[in-house]
């Protein structure tokens, strides 16, 4: 294997092509203690050290950092390494080494979003907010079905009138400008039209 480049991406790493092709990112430090420099050789051998030793230890350690502060969804941690340039072989060991400890869980993750935002979101729009994280139907599906067995959630009615009590909509005395502008501000927080309305024509 031939290194054809080394490209700085920061000012401690740089990118490595090997064969005229990325292959991973090392600190520049690593770069001078293994000897790797462009147009030279680089062993199969120590290109195995990299990748199963260095690598994979070092992306194991970035899921278990990111996890500290917070939950993250499988696809999101996949996201923020592909952002730090890992190779996928690093990248699917990392996640499957991860989710083996229990800490990647995508349905616990999409119960702990509905239980924090369904008191001010419609489903459909907490729905599409984990779809945009990377939940599966299926895991949000199941999600729902644990929130609804421990009555996490709200009516989606109630919500409504909750959401209707915070916009100081006022019922009967509203003209037909202030009902349309309140049914569109609803219809884009994701309620359906006839929950709208009915919510809208029962609010005193």
């Amino acid at each position: 294997m031939t290194v054809t480049d080394i490209v700085e991406i920061s000012k401690t790493r740089s990118q490595v092509f090997i064969d005229n092709e990325a292959a991973f990112v090392l600190y520049k430090g690593e770069l001078g203690k293994m000897h790797i420099k462009k147009d030279g050789a680089l062993s199969e051998e120590r290109f195995r050290h990299i990748m199963d030793e260095l690598l994979m230890k070092r992306a194991r350690l970035r899921c278990l950092n990111l996890l500290k502060s917070r939950d993250y969804t499988r696809s999101q941690l996949i996201s923020k390494l592909r952002q730090g340039l890992y190779p996928e072989t690093v990248i699917e060991d990392a996640i499957a080494y991860t989710a083996s400890y229990g800490y990647i869980d995508d349905e616990r993750y999409a119960a702990a979003y509905i239980k924090y935002a369904g008191n001010t979101k419609s489903r459909k729009q907490i729905e599409n907010d984990l779809r945009k994280k990377g939940v599966s139907k299926q895991d949000i599906e199941n999600a729902y079905l644990q929130c609804e067995e421990k009555n996490f959630l709200m009516d989606e009615s109630e919500l409504i009138k909750k959401l209707l009590e915070k916009k100081k909509y006022r019922g009967a005395a509203s003209t037909p400008e202030e009902r349309r502008k309140t049914a569109a501000f609803l219809y884009r927080k994701g309620f359906s039209s006839d929950k709208i309305y009915k919510a809208i024509d029962q609010f005193e």
